[in-house]
């Protein structure tokens, strides 16, 4: 790689052209390059100063505005632009619906190359804020200063914030007041931890020294009403973490699971770590069609939890069950797809490789009452061979939901071989999705192609699509 070049220059009128991945917007710099803008929209007209060269592209920020996009709105978020969560919602949400299905159908015809049918509209979220299920925010005793604070004389007073890293910078955290990605009690939960904590000189994490007892908070929060808290400890006090456990219990009583973890190691993921149960019970219960899920601390579950009824609906649909079919479902997590479609097939074998995902799903599908769902727990490209196959019985439908990698060739090949009539790919990465389906191209024809909007104000998109035996 080259030297970085960081000269920097001002371009003048540039005029915005599309979204680009990530977030960012994209235009033309006059040398025919392309540069990559924060928080523009489309059709907006700048003068745009760069920040980074490279041989192929510019990164810069605007810094005057000649014309607004027509697709431009009002953020509603005092925190807009600093915080990296909501980068479109300076947009309309009408344009990221049009922006998120053109770039799925840009991915299948550009990486995959192959025949296409008509798309189906993108499916839109009637909730466009306080949609997610699951916040995390982190505690730091050196929060995100503005560049009036830096430039101010004035004595700051306490540094302390619990909220999120400011992008690319991952010892600074922006302290949240209010965050529109998860309904309330949220907001004052959050606000109550902070408070309480000041109050009583609870030391916030220091990132750089490795210091401080708070680290992190988690919020899940599920359509019952059910509400789980856990806050991650780095110090082992246990004098300090029962006053502000008790506390938050007392204030919030409607709190279902309140839970915490000790974890002095350098990073802050919880799932190696032990969770102890405060109060409560350790998981709480979400419910779809009459079906009750449990969600415990380290459970996978998708983030919006009304759109993810619409997303099964639709690969439900895809699928086209009549009650006859053996039906496989992949990388099937907690077991969630695999039970929803479940009433409708003969029988359901789901494999996942987490472990724990595996007791969840067969511990929901006992609460459940269903008795046609099996699952398996192992690596999707060494347990899905012939051997199984033999012993579970040949599927008439496989639905696969693989990480944003895509399906392992092996997996590929594994359903090429075993040729299903049908097959529902859901994908939360329309680029590994297009790849995948070129490599399925020799035996299916994608007859059915939905995207779903899972993440409003923001670039992420899911993409359904079916595949049927040529």
């Amino acid at each position: 790689m080259g030297r970085k070049n960081t000269d920097k220059v001002v371009f003048h009128q540039i005029q915005v052209l599309d979204a680009g991945a990530k977030g960012v917007s994209v235009a033309k710099a006059p040398d025919g390059k392309v540069i990559f803008i924060p928080n523009v929209v489309p059709g907006d007209v700048v003068d745009v100063q760069t920040l980074k060269k490279r041989k192929a592209y510019y990164e810069g920020k605007a810094v005057k505005f000649h014309e607004l996009s027509e697709y431009r709105v009002d953020p509603i978020c005092e925190h807009f632009g600093v915080c990296g969560g909501c980068k479109w919602q300076n947009m309309k949400y009408s344009q990221q619906l049009a922006f998120k299905q053109n770039e799925v159908k840009n991915h299948l015809q550009r990486i995959g190359k192959i025949e296409l049918p008509e798309f189906e509209d993108i499916l839109g979220s009637e909730k466009q804020f306080f949609y997610r299920n699951k916040m995390e925010f982190s505690f730091s005793n050196s929060r995100w200063l503005t560049e009036k604070e830096i430039g101010s004389t004035e004595d700051l007073g306490n540094r302390n914030a619990l909220g999120f890293h400011i992008p690319k910078m991952w010892d600074k955290i922006l302290d949240i007041n209010k965050c529109h990605l998860q309904e309330d009690p949220s907001n004052a939960i959050r606000n109550e931890i902070r408070a309480f904590a000041n109050e009583h000189n609870l030391a916030f994490f220091n990132p750089r020294e490795h210091s401080g007892l708070l680290r992190t908070v988690m919020i899940r929060t599920v359509s019952t009403g059910e509400i789980m808290v856990l806050i991650q400890f780095f110090e082992d006090d246990k004098e300090s973490r029962e006053l502000i456990l008790d506390h938050l219990y007392e204030k919030f009583p409607q709190i279902t699971s309140l839970q915490y973890v000790v974890n002095g190691k350098q990073n802050d993921t919880i799932y190696d770590q032990d969770v102890i149960l405060y109060k409560g019970r350790d998981y709480i219960l979400e419910e779809m069609e009459g079906l009750k899920f449990s969600i415990n601390a380290k459970s996978f579950y998708q983030t919006n939890s009304d759109q993810a009824y619409e997303l099964y609906k639709i690969t439900r649909d895809f699928a086209g069950l009549t009650g006859n079919e053996t039906v496989y479902d992949l990388y099937t997590g907690t077991g969630t797809i695999a039970q929803f479609v479940s009433k409708k097939a003969k029988k359901v074998i789901g494999v996942e490789s987490v472990p724990e995902a595996i007791i969840d799903a067969k511990a929901n599908a006992e609460r459940n009452n269903i008795t046609n769902c099996e699952f398996f727990v192992g690596d999707m490209k060494v347990v899905f061979n012939e051997a199984f196959i033999a012993q579970h019985g040949k599927p008439d439908v496989i639905i696969t939901d693989p990480p944003r990698d895509g399906m392992h060739k092996d997996v590929v090949e594994q359903i090429l071989k075993i040729a299903p009539k049908r097959v529902v790919y859901v994908s939360c990465n329309s680029a590994t999705q297009a790849r995948d389906l070129a490599l399925m191209d020799e035996k299916y024809k994608v007859t059915r192609v939905r995207p779903v909007d899972m993440f409003p104000q923001t670039h992420h998109v899911e993409n359904v699509v079916l595949l049927e035996l040529r």
